[in-house]
């Protein structure tokens, strides 16, 4: 399935400094269906290329990181359980800065 990824914030320092991420990620096999749940496993593991305990915490992002897909909080689209879709846009962003 073919999503963007975006990361903001200072997040995409733990991604080689890249914001905008084009990828293909390979739905649940059992139900060929991809949530967020499944994509933040996915990210952990083929994006995050340090210090991935500044994204996650246990299976989830950490507190101060807002989610959004197709520009709505995934709060209000279901968190962990929202089912994606091809060529939706799912974006990362800190809300915690150091000063």
């Amino acid at each position: 399935m073919r999503l963007t990824l975006e990361f903001g914030g200072g997040l995409d320092l733990l991604c080689q400094s890249v914001k905008i991420h084009h990828v293909d990620v390979t739905p649940n096999v059992e139900n060929g269906k991809l949530t967020l749940r499944d994509l933040l496993s996915w990210v952990r593991t083929s994006l995050i290329k340090e210090r991935p305990e500044m994204f996650m915490k246990g299976d989830s992002v950490r507190p101060g990181i807002l989610v959004l897909v197709n520009d709505c909080d995934w709060e209000l689209c279901g968190g962990h359980d929202t089912e994606l879709e091809e060529k939706d846009v799912v974006v990362f962003i800190s809300t915690l800065h150091g000063g």
